[in-house]
């Protein structure tokens, strides 16, 4: 059987037992961008109640945070968790957006897929997987996501060598699966899901929809 084919398996199988997961949860592209920075080292009950402070503070858009220090950005996001190195990160993601893009999403996500990547991870403190998280969920850009969870569930089945890297995972799917944003944003979501419900550091195979798989 052809990896493409097991890959879509895996899919359906996932998407029957547990359904859409409608993910990112987020108002706007720019909404999601700065909640991919702040679910770092988080669970994304944290993330809402950091994002709801921004709101209701009238500053969750470029502009806003901008013109906030770090000390304030920090103390709004406290409900995520490492608020002061948070507070820095979207700073600088804020202060790179202006100075290379004035400040508008919309205009970054005119450029090529490989360029906007590129110049993320050179932003101190974004790495590979919030980046593919900001370019697939805010942008709309066909690039796979690869989280812990991603490597547990695909290394236990033996798709995948468990000393595999970020970029390796990531073009393991990329190859051998339609280049679509849709099936890329649906497949990783599922793909949470089920290494929070079943795919744990304690095993719960025999409730898993992948357990045929194995």
């Amino acid at each position: 059987m052809s990896k493409t084919r097991t890959l879509l398996q895996i899919y359906e199988k996932m998407f029957i037992v547990l359904g859409p997961q409608r993910w990112w949860p987020g108002e706007t592209p720019f909404e999601v961008a700065v909640g991919a920075i702040l679910t770092q080292n988080t669970n994304w009950s944290n993330v809402e109640k950091a994002i709801k402070n921004l709101k209701k503070a009238g500053k969750l858009d470029p502009a806003g945070i901008h013109k906030l220090n770090i000390s304030e950005l920090a103390e709004l996001i406290r409900p995520s968790g490492f608020f002061n190195v948070k507070a820095k990160r979207v700073k600088a993601f804020i202060s790179w957006l202006f100075s290379v893009y004035d400040g508008k999403l919309s205009k970054m996500f005119t450029k090529d897929l490989e360029i906007i990547r590129e110049e993320l991870l050179g932003i101190k403190g974004i790495g590979p997987e919030t980046a593919d998280s900001i370019l697939l969920y805010a942008g709309n850009f066909p690039t796979f996501v690869v989280d812990a969870y991603t490597h547990r569930i695909f290394s236990r089945h033996a798709f995948i060598p468990e000393e595999s890297s970020y970029d390796e995972i990531k073009a393991f799917f990329e190859e051998n699966l339609p280049k679509e944003v849709k099936l890329f944003n649906e497949y990783h979501a599922l793909l949470v899901n089920v290494g929070k419900m079943f795919c744990k550091p304690k095993r719960l195979c025999g409730q898993c929809p992948l357990k045929d798989f194995l």
